[in-house]
């Protein structure tokens, strides 16, 4: 045995050996392989192994004792176990991956205000009910950008506020949206100083608008928080807009 890999990387040769890894898994060990002695010899024993029983089962009272023995070779019953247990354990992590991956794209869906969801408590809360608020992917990003720009236009009264953050790629920004009505398609467009215009993101307002706050509802009163990314530098911008798909600025904000 070549090299210092510990032995977690020696011990995947089964689940190599049975095509369980993914490709980032497969490259990984293949260079592992490459200098090591011991796992090219056990790959060697496990490789073909069940193709080669299998012939061997369909063809029953032919060939001799000694091949017998020779196809059905087996590791050690310690490798035999630590293969099991590769297997299992491969497995439930795609499971586990799988679920991570879910969950994430259910989060993403929701990116709009507050969602409250009500719980009744059992006789052991004498029947009180519970009120838990999660807060939207889009509002927490708001919350942790401390660069921030607010303006009402004087004739729609629409509000926004937009928060900003420099990435690698360009600008992240949030807008919190507030005293929007109903229905209304609308857009986040970045205006550069060179004159040119990205679209940050596109949304729908439903019947019940957002950040209304004379409205009846906790669902029309809260704001509505939308993210999206642009190419521009922060310092590239000199302001965004908030339009309808009709054309209609409802306000804009400078940066």
């Amino acid at each position: 045995m070549q090299g210092s890999t510990g032995p977690n990387e020696h011990e995947t040769v089964g689940a190599y050996a049975l095509g369980i890894l993914d490709d980032a898994e497969a490259t990984a060990f293949e260079v592992h392989l490459a200098g090591c002695e011991w796992c090219a010899q056990q790959l060697d024993e496990l490789a073909g192994m069940e193709p080669m029983l299998a012939a061997l089962a369909d063809l029953p009272g032919t060939g001799t004792p000694s091949i017998g023995e020779s196809l059905s070779a087996r590791p050690s019953p310690r490798l035999a176990e630590k293969l099991v247990d590769e297997v299992a354990e491969r497995r439930a992590q795609k499971r586990r991956r799988s679920m991570y991956m879910i969950a994430a794209s259910a989060a993403l869906i929701v990116g709009g205000p507050l969602v409250s969801v009500a719980a009744t408590g059992g006789e052991d809360t004498g029947g009180a009910n519970r009120t838990v608020q999660a807060v939207s992917p889009a509002q927490q990003a708001f919350k942790g950008m401390p660069d921030r720009i607010t303006a009402t236009d004087p004739k729609t009264q629409v509000s926004g506020t937009v928060a900003m953050q420099e990435k690698a790629w360009g600008t992240d920004a949030v807008l919190e949206l507030k005293n929007v009505k109903g229905p209304e398609k609308c857009s986040l467009i970045a205006v550069g100083k060179n004159g040119e215009r990205e679209t940050l993101s596109n949304w729908s307002v439903p019947d019940w608008g957002y950040g209304l706050p004379n409205a009846t509802t906790e669902q029309a009163k809260n704001p509505l928080y939308i993210q999206g990314g642009a190419a521009f530098a922060p310092n590239e911008i000199d302001h965004f807009e908030v339009m309808t798909f009709d054309g209609d600025l409802l306000v804009e904000i400078g940066a």
